[in-house]
């Protein structure tokens, strides 16, 4: 049956993930040009901190770390060392041929529509001393809840075990944006905290009318609250806090401050703060079947202060792998009637565990916010999905060494092993 083909190909948009793998793409074909490493070539064109830190779209570019953080992935990933290796394993295999990449990430954070970045949350506090939060982002598996909870407990100096989230729901929090553009933890984060500190402060001060002492002496940690050398517990105070009629529950509301955008002129500054990341991926390509596979992964990514170091890893290795499927697997194909082929795990192939490379290695990198967000913290849920670009350009850079290195590969994406023997063929016969 005959089928038509629609792939995620290398110039198919300029915006978003897609205009950003452009733009690799071009940079990858101009260091190949002029006989250079790619990453050579990329970290010329990174943004300056003095001067060349402008967006094309007038917002000035702060707090950029990509120089230090590239700096520090290719010691610790031993980049150079293993570009050494990936040509000597070349030349001496005709084969199998590995190829190394290393690629970027600066990526924006806000939503460019600017009255979607706002949120509101309802703390409410127990005569128990538990806690319950709702708010306005939806849980969907990226431990956004867990956050929320953390900020939360920080915030009213309790344990987590202490606070449960619920569901979002318009009838609690209502005009809820959409939980997108990585602002999750950011907007509601922000709401809740906004909620919990009016509790806390109201508990402070009846504390601090009871022992005559100032409400910012008044000490919320390990759910006990200490003033003027008396200390209770949280439950204790609550209690007495409910019998003396102070209001225990409250809402948050919170909105990004400094954003502007004219959707005519596209100028402005749409983004509060940038999260910068870069990965280093090692492939070895079968130049017979076109089957290739990830051997070394190794990902530095910029989470600010971290909330939770352990859901942000998670997040980071999850949007990792997400991306290396849309850009080497998950192919659409449709039939001559304009039905979809590829509708089932049977013909349309997301990455799976073995996928995974052996030898994955993911830091976050040390860099708390500059911007006043939750705790100093950045977005995790979008930017990882770029990292995998290193994949999609370590298979290029296999293919590519079958020339020399002299000729660009007309890779397209997904990379599956149709197109990279097409990309192979291409090579081969001097094609670019």
């Amino acid at each position: 049956m005959k089928t038509n083909t629609q792939s995620n190909t290398a110039f198919r948009g300029f915006g978003g993930p897609q205009g950003a793998f452009a733009i690799e793409y071009i940079i990858d074909n101009i260091a190949r040009e002029l006989g250079k490493d790619p990453q050579q070539v990329r970290k010329l064109n990174f943004y300056d901190n003095d001067f060349r830190n402008t967006t094309p779209y007038g917002q000035l570019v702060e707090d950029n770390v990509i120089h230090e953080l590239v700096a520090e992935l290719e010691q610790s990933s031993d980049y150079y060392a293993r570009r050494d290796a990936v040509m000597e394993f070349n030349r001496d295999n005709p084969v199998l041929r590995r190829g190394l990449a290393l690629t970027p990430v600066k990526f924006g954070i806000s939503f460019n529509v600017v009255h979607f970045n706002q949120a509101g949350a309802l703390v409410h506090v127990y005569t128990d001393g538990s806690v319950l939060v709702n708010h306005g982002g939806t849980e969907m598996g990226q431990g956004l809840h867990t956050k929320v909870s953390q900020v939360v407990a920080l915030e009213l100096g309790i344990g987590l075990a202490r606070v449960r989230a619920t569901a979002n729901d318009t009838s609690k929090v209502a005009n809820t944006s959409a939980t997108a553009a990585s602002t999750g933890s950011d907007l509601n984060g922000k709401a809740a905290q906004d909620a919990a500190r009016q509790i806390r402060n109201r508990l402070a001060e009846f504390v601090a009318d009871k022992f005559g002492a100032a409400p910012d002496e008044v000490c919320f940690a390990d759910d006990v609250v200490s003033c003027a050398g008396t200390e209770m517990s949280f439950t204790e105070l609550v209690v007495e806090a409910y019998e003396n009629r102070v209001q225990l529950w409250s809402d948050g509301f919170y909105k990004t401050p400094g954003l502007n955008w004219d959707r005519d002129r596209m100028q402005g500054s749409p983004f509060y703060y940038f999260a910068y990341g870069a990965a280093v991926s090692e492939v070895v390509v079968d130049t017979l079947t076109g089957e290739f596979r990830l051997l070394r992964a190794d990902i530095l990514h910029d989470a600010g202060n971290s909330i939770n170091p352990a859901i942000d890893i998670g997040q980071v290795e999850g949007a990792y792998i997400q991306g290396m499927g849309w850009l080497t697997s998950e192919e659409l194909c449709w039939d001559e009637r304009g039905r979809l082929t590829t509708h089932a795990p049977s013909t349309y192939k997301i990455p799976t565990v073995a996928d995974c490379p052996v030898s994955f290695h993911t830091r976050l990198y040390q860099n708390p916010n500059a911007r006043d967000t939750i705790m100093r913290s950045k977005a995790v849920g979008e930017p990882p999905l770029l990292l995998p670009f290193s994949v999609f350009f370590a298979i290029r850079d296999a293919i590519a060494s079958l020339a020399g290195n002299r000729i660009n590969p007309p890779l397209r994406a997904p990379a599956t092993p149709e197109a990279i023997l097409d990309a192979i063929d291409a090579v081969r016969a001097g094609v670019a």
